[in-house]
């Protein structure tokens, strides 16, 4: 599902007018050159600070899930501790990025009971691919404490997952939330990636 997600990312760049070079973000880059891809093509990689300049963002109410404001990316260079210094507020965030993973919009807020920052998803995937979900989540979050919730909803054919997002691999609370969410993003990359690697 990556693979052809990432196949079709480079031919809709390869139709834009810039000629051979495709510009592409580290993660992808990677993805491609690992299965190669695309052997004689071109790529130039972009700086990670811009993969969500162009998301939709929400400041929401916990309680009521409101909106309070919808943000521009300017947002992002907040650091992440302004989540424990609202933690009424959550972050709700869509991007073309998220699709290419077959995520559904991911939200992110400071637990009030543990301090931890938790990251809310609906993951794409079958439901038959439980097994290998899990297996992968509990390889890729690190740490004694390092739980996740996964369950999967009949309705919406999504598997909602939990996860704190203090057991990645990269994080510290010095970040910003476009960092936190560049993390997401490379965590939520990794899954789908083992979980592909276990179809085959």
């Amino acid at each position: 599902m990556l693979k052809d997600q990432i196949k079709q990312y480079i031919t809709e760049q390869q139709n834009n007018p810039n000629g051979k070079s495709i510009t592409i973000f580290k993660e992808e880059k990677e993805y491609v050159e690992r299965n190669q891809l695309a052997d004689n093509l071109q790529f130039s990689e972009m700086d990670p600070s811009v993969r969500f300049s162009d998301a939709y963002i929400e400041r929401c109410d916990k309680e009521s899930e409101n909106m309070l404001k919808n943000e521009s990316s300017s947002f992002l260079n907040e650091r992440l501790d302004y989540l424990k210094k609202h933690k009424n507020e959550f972050i709700y965030m869509e991007s073309n990025w998220f699709d290419l993973i077959s995520v559904e919009a991911v939200s992110l807020e400071a637990d009030d009971v543990f301090g931890t920052y938790d990251v809310m998803l609906g993951l794409k995937q079958q439901k038959k691919f439980e097994k290998a979900l899990k297996e992968n989540l509990n390889n890729l979050l690190h740490g004694d404490e390092a739980k996740f919730d996964l369950m999967f909803s009949l309705e919406d054919g999504l598997w909602n997952l939990n996860f704190a997002l203090n057991y990645v691999e990269g994080f510290h609370e010095e970040i910003t939330i476009g960092e936190a969410f560049q993390l997401i993003y490379r965590f939520l990359f990794q899954l789908g990636e083992a979980v592909e690697g276990e179809r085959k």
